[in-house]
C-alpha cells in the first residue's frame, strides 16, 4: 500500500526499471504465492476492462512478461538491502487501455501525460517510504523519456488510515509530497474516500 506519512527512512532503498533481469523480483511481488487464475498482474488498467475479464491469470502472466521483455520498462522495482519490497505501475496514459475508456478518470486536456496507477509494496515494508520512493523515481523515468508531466489518481484519506485495498493508488499526501498538484476530483471513489487527478509538470 502507499503511505500518507512521511518516510521513515529511505537511505538504503534503490529503485531500478522492470527490466528482464529483474522479472523474478517482479514476479515474487505480484504473485507472492504463485499466481493462479484471479492474480491481477498489475494488468488492469493496462488492459481495456473486457479483454482483461476474460484473460486467464496464466495469459496475464505472460503478458505482462512480454512488456517487460520488450520495454520500454513498465514499472519500478523498489529493493531494500537487495530485497525487492515494491514496485508501481507506470507509463504514458495512451498506452493504458482501462484509463483511455475510463468514463471515472478522465483526461484534463490534450497533454500528452504519463500516468501512475498503481503502488505494490511488501507487507513488512509497509510505512517506510518505499511508495514515496518509487513515486520520486517515476518521475525521474517519465521525464527521461520525454513525457511533458506525470499524473496520478490518489485517494484523499482525510488522514485516515486505510486499507492496503483502497491505497493501492496513492494517497493525496503522498503525492502532494512529491510536488504534485491537484487538478480535479474524479468520479472514483475508493470506498468512501475522494480521488483526485493530480499533476506533476515535468518541462521548464
Amino acid at each position: 500500500m502507499a503511505e500518507d506519512s512521511p518516510p521513515t527512512t529511505a537511505s538504503e532503498l534503490l529503485v531500478r526499471p522492470a527490466t528482464p533481469e529483474r522479472w523474478e523480483d517482479l514476479r515474487s511481488l505480484l504473485a507472492p504465492r504463485g499466481g493462479g487464475s484471479d492474480a491481477c498482474w498489475c494488468l488492469a488498467w493496462l488492459l481495456p476492462s473486457g479483454e482483461f475479464g476474460r484473460m486467464p491469470g496464466a495469459d496475464r502472466e505472460a503478458r505482462l512478461h512480454d512488456l517487460v521483455a520488450h520495454g520500454p520498462p513498465p514499472g519500478l522495482l523498489a529493493y531494500l538491502d537487495g530485497e525487492p519490497v515494491g514496485w508501481c505501475n507506470v507509463g504514458p496514459r495512451a498506452s493504458m487501455g482501462r484509463l483511455l475508456r475510463s468514463t471515472t478518470i478522465r483526461p484534463v486536456d490534450d497533454v500528452a501525460v504519463w500516468s501512475v496507477v498503481c503502488f505494490v509494496v511488501r507487507s513488512g515494508y509497509r510505512r517506510r517510504g518505499v511508495a514515496e520512493e518509487l513515486l520520486h523515481g517515476a518521475v525521474e523515468l517519465a521525464r527521461g523519456h520525454g513525457a511533458p508531466a506525470l499524473e496520478g489518481y490518489p485517494v484523499d484519506t482525510g488522514g485516515a488510515r486505510i486499507s492496503t485495498s483502497l491505497a493501492y493508488v496513492g494517497t493525496t499526501g503522498m503525492f502532494e509530497r512529491a510536488g504534485f498538484t491537484r487538478l480535479t476530483r474524479t468520479d472514483a471513489t475508493s470506498g468512501r474516500r475522494p480521488r483526485w487527478v493530480v499533476r506533476r509538470s515535468l518541462v521548464g
